[in-house]
């Protein structure tokens, strides 16, 4: 199997989780490369049993697999531990197959606080500034580690270094919780210390140089499937700013935050769903605000997998797309839930945008919120399929007319062919063009 990445092609829910465990079943080591434990990635395992990981790779429920959290992603101890606890319970062995970078950054107490504090105080505005965070302390974990302020797993393995930084960090995010903030909660050093040293005995074991381990297999010929959480419209430079995540969900994002050279990738796989759905605030042009998108919602089960809440549901957008394409250099796509739209009596791809302020069309997407926020989709529109049975269907040609004719329209607009076409949220319903590995 080629040296495969695989990234959301939207803005993030896009069903990776599903392809990246389809296609673990060939690799010799999955990695996570950026990001927290906001995000959530959701398994169906052949016996029916479904999972929710948010830190681990998904690659975990295939017993021959090694699995590698990399230096680019930011660890909450708590919520690390109780996934491991969670699927150990289920039977699966971590011990020996999950190593986790060293050099990782660690999420304290404090920007859990600040997460939170920071959101509701923008909330209180009136011009939905506001980020839509999990609040889970993922962004001022990022903020302390590009301020050479972080604490990284290996700050664990010396005490009073790690008393220092603390003490520092501590005094400098109370006065911001007090004066800026108005919170009364506020971090005590030995109590952190006291409990990121129990999460450290517990850790131990799990802890390497993965850009070793990892360069290692890459010499020694082992495949690598590198996972990457949220999507490339969040990403933090390429993403519709500010309204985005804090690291690079993009295929550069896979070399930085796992130590791995670029000539070390054979290809890039986008993961898309066949419509398009968003979690928290900022731009969504094909945004559906009536009772075609809650069917959508209702339909999709368009709840977030970490936190619950609603998304924000609307037609396929093939502008925005072909601009995650290009960015990330994919060479394939992976279209998720396909079957959730045939309960629509049609369906709609947007092609290009329209700039309500001179009518004039537009092909190419842009990260700028004016211009965002002053077009409208074009739409393309597709006689639905909802009495036509997809399930049963063996290959892309088994699938009823309609159907293909949608997917023709959407692989010419992406510019880009669908490889892999999810009909169903189990491993057996995906169809794939040739050989997946």
């Amino acid at each position: 199997m080629p040296n495969t990445i695989i990234l959301g092609a939207q803005w993030g829910d896009e069903g990776k989780g599903k392809i990246v465990d389809l296609l673990a079943a060939d690799a010799d080591i999955v990695a996570r490369y950026q990001g927290g434990a906001n995000a959530g990635h959701t398994i169906k395992l052949p016996d029916g049993r479904e999972f929710v990981l948010h830190l681990i790779p998904s690659g975990i429920f295939h017993p021959d697999v090694t699995c590698v959290i990399g230096n680019g992603v930011v660890i909450d101890p708590v919520a690390l531990l109780e996934e491991i606890h969670m699927i150990e319970r289920e039977g699966v062995l971590v011990r020996g197959r999950l190593f986790i970078s060293h050099n990782a950054h660690l999420i304290m107490p404090y920007h859990k606080m600040i997460d939170k504090a920071a959101e509701a105080r923008l909330a209180q505005q009136k011009d939905g500034s506001a980020v839509g965070t999990t609040g889970r302390g993922i962004g001022p974990a990022y903020e302390d580690k590009f301020a050479r302020k972080g604490i990284r797993i290996v700050d664990l393995l010396d005490r009073e270094t790690l008393r220092e930084k603390l003490r520092h960090n501590i005094a400098e995010k109370n006065e911001l919780l007090e004066k800026v903030y108005g919170a009364s909660e506020l971090c005590d050093v030995d109590s952190i210390i006291h409990e990121y040293e129990l999460f450290d005995q517990e850790m131990d074991v799990y802890i390497t140089d993965t850009p070793l381990l990892l360069n290692r297999a890459i010499r020694d010929g082992k495949s690598l499937l590198l996972e990457g959480a949220q999507a490339a419209l969040l990403d933090i430079d390429f993403g519709t700013y500010p309204y985005v995540t804090s690291s690079n969900p993009t295929a550069g994002g896979a070399c930085t935050g796992l130590g791995i050279p670029p000539m070390a990738i054979d290809r890039v796989i986008g993961v898309a769903k066949a419509y398009t759905t968003r979690v928290g605030n900022g731009p969504f042009p094909t945004e559906l605000l009536d009772e075609t998108g809650e069917l959508l919602r209702k339909v999709g089960r368009e709840y977030g997998a970490t936190t619950g809440r609603p998304r924000r549901c609307g037609w396929f957008d093939a502008v925005a797309v072909r601009y995650t394409n290009m960015i990330n250099g994919v060479s394939s796509v992976a279209l998720t839930k396909l079957d959730v739209l045939s309960d629509m009596p049609e369906v709609k791809l947007c092609t290009r945008y329209e700039r309500t302020t001179d009518g004039k069309q537009i092909e190419h997407f842009t990260t700028d919120l004016r211009q965002l926020a002053a077009i409208r989709p074009i739409y393309e529109s597709f006689e639905g399929w909802r009495a036509l049975d997809m399930k049963g269907a063996a290959s892309r040609e088994d699938l009823p007319r309609p159907v293909q004719k949608y997917l023709d329209a959407l692989e010419h607009e992406v510019e880009c062919p669908i490889e892999i076409i999810s009909i169903g949220a189990g491993r057996e319903e995906t169809l794939a063009a040739g050989s997946l590995v």
